[in-house]
């Protein structure tokens, strides 16, 4: 990053997208860091989520990073689907996305960080097959936080779908 750009982040407290990056950020959201990838393209870290690259750069929001790994040269990102069912977002791992960077910087530590700092509580239950996590996780763009539910590998997800449900009643309730 030459001086001034790091200038201007410095007095804006934004970061200057990369050339040919072909996605709008929200009003609000903020360029914290950017990493060119080994054979081209970048991965934009906002104060939103992490920018992917492709056809067109997509952003997966912090609150839907299940797993950020770095280690060996390439950051690994777990991104999860979601489906709302009576206020209780139920997550679904997608294969993980390796991405190989060139010259990383903050892109690593800054992604912990913003995958960490959006959980506010965490609990595990174990159940038959494996068990499931239960994260309140606070949503880039919005007040308050949401209840999510992560099932592990080889878990029913239908028996997490139904404890979920039942948390989320009580929860309301008490």
């Amino acid at each position: 990053m030459g001086l001034v750009s790091r200038i201007t982040q410095i007095v804006t407290g934004r970061g200057e997208l990369p050339a040919g990056f072909d996605a709008t950020l929200e009003p609000e959201e903020r360029v914290l860091a950017v990493a060119p990838i080994v054979g081209g393209s970048h991965v934009v870290v906002t104060s939103w989520g992490i920018w992917l690259p492709g056809d067109a750069p997509r952003r997966i929001s912090w609150h839907l990073v299940s797993k950020a790994v770095w280690g060996g040269g390439a950051l690994v990102v777990t991104e999860a689907t979601e489906t709302v069912e009576d206020g209780v977002v139920l997550l679904t791992d997608l294969p993980p996305r390796r991405l190989r960077l060139e010259d990383p910087g903050k892109v690593p530590q800054l992604v912990h960080e913003r995958v960490t700092g959006s959980i506010t509580s965490r609990h595990h239950r174990d159940l038959p097959g494996g068990g499931a996590w239960f994260l309140q996780r606070k949503v880039p763009g919005a007040d308050g936080t949401v209840l999510q539910v992560r099932a592990d590998p080889g878990t029913d997800p239908d028996l997490v779908r139904r404890l979920a449900l039942e948390v989320a009643r009580k929860a309301r309730q008490g």
